[in-house]
């Protein structure tokens, strides 16, 4: 590629490259067949709407990582009239069973694997560091990746200021003005990447409005459409 606007690209994991939704599904229907509890889509639902809470709080700073994978637990079942014997034992289970299912969106792996020689690429996730690394290795990306940063190895989260700049100190001769983020959440990835100052590339398959003060260099609903930016 021949004078790239951008060399640096610093992807988001869940529901960006990989499908957290139908992961997210899949590890809740295998725990709760696995305590013996009955699941149905509300009920999937409305854990997602959970746990999306849960992040958005940490993402605050409102919530620790450890309030996040218990909590969101303790609020559903408390809704439910069913519970496990041990949240804490459920919440394990679940963990295990999210890193060992994923879901590319959009051939999401051949898509890097095509920017691998042009770009340095990189991962900028908050998810839990057992689980990400797991599934990013079952899913190839750690072979294509040039690192991966994990909030819960930094210890911030996105959309944190210091967040990245703990990624930009490993990222040999960064270049602000040649990096650009791309994830479907504004409030982590897109306003990570207007507090780190660098370009954002807001993919938005399901066609959101956004109806945030959140600025968005690039906005795309198919992860491909990438190449026409860089």
């Amino acid at each position: 590629m021949k004078n790239q606007r951008y060399t640096t690209i610093l992807w988001d994991v869940d529901d960006t490259l990989l499908d957290f939704e139908l992961s997210e599904k899949c590890a809740l229907q295998k725990s709760f067949q696995t305590f013996n509890l009955e699941i149905n889509d509300e009920i999937i639902k409305r854990y997602s709407m959970i746990n999306t809470q849960y992040w958005k709080k940490l993402e605050l700073g409102q919530v620790c990582k450890e309030e996040v994978l218990i909590g969101r637990f303790l609020t559903l079942f408390d809704e439910l009239k069913q519970k496990p014997d041990s949240i804490t034992a459920f919440q394990r289970d679940y963990q295990y069973n999210l890193a060992h299912v994923y879901f590319y969106k959009d051939d999401s792996k051949e898509l890097c694997l095509k920017l691998k020689n042009n770009c340095k690429q990189y991962l900028v996730t908050n998810g839990v560091s057992y689980t990400q690394r797991t599934k990013l290795q079952l899913a190839g990306f750690d072979l294509i990746m040039d690192d991966i940063f994990v909030s819960e190895e930094i210890g911030i989260p996105k959309p944190a200021i210091a967040f990245f700049e703990k990624c930009f100190e490993k990222i040999p001769e960064f270049d602000r003005e040649k990096t650009i983020i791309v994830g479907d959440s504004l409030t982590s990835d897109m306003l990570g990447g207007n507090n780190a100052k660098v370009a954002t590339c807001w993919y938005n398959p399901k066609g959101i409005v956004n109806d945030t003060n959140v600025i968005t260099d690039y906005q795309i609903n198919h992860l491909w459409q990438l190449l026409d930016i860089i």
